[in-house]
């Protein structure tokens, strides 16, 4: 699986968010999961083993728990994809923050 269809789900994106945090037992990553998106224990195992098979998680077992983490190589490659494309962006980011700044100053007028 490629890495922007792995990124492409918005379940396995939210547990990338949680385990860059901090490393996560699999039922600290079900409860959330299943909180926030209405998805079984089965679902969010079938997420964690995608993103584990895709090289975007490490588990190791600790007792009886699976612990999740973070393995940031392969957005690292997303990174570097991107690269090519970052000549777009200053403008961009510019003119964002001349708006940003004008709001400002609006608001202060008031």
């Amino acid at each position: 699986m490629h890495a922007f269809d792995v990124l492409g789900d918005p379940v396995r994106r939210r547990i990338l968010e949680l385990l860059s945090e901090r490393e996560h037992a699999a039922g600290e990553v079900t409860e959330v999961i299943a909180a926030e998106f209405g998805i079984s224990q089965a679902g969010v195992s079938q997420h964690l083993k995608v993103l584990r098979d895709n090289g975007f998680a490490r588990v190791r077992p600790e007792g009886t728990r699976r612990v999740y983490a973070l393995d940031a190589s392969p957005l690292r490659d997303i990174d570097d994809w991107l690269e090519r494309f970052r000549a777009f962006w200053p403008h961009k980011l510019e003119a964002l923050a001349t708006e940003i700044a004008r709001g400002k100053k609006q608001r202060d007028r008031r």
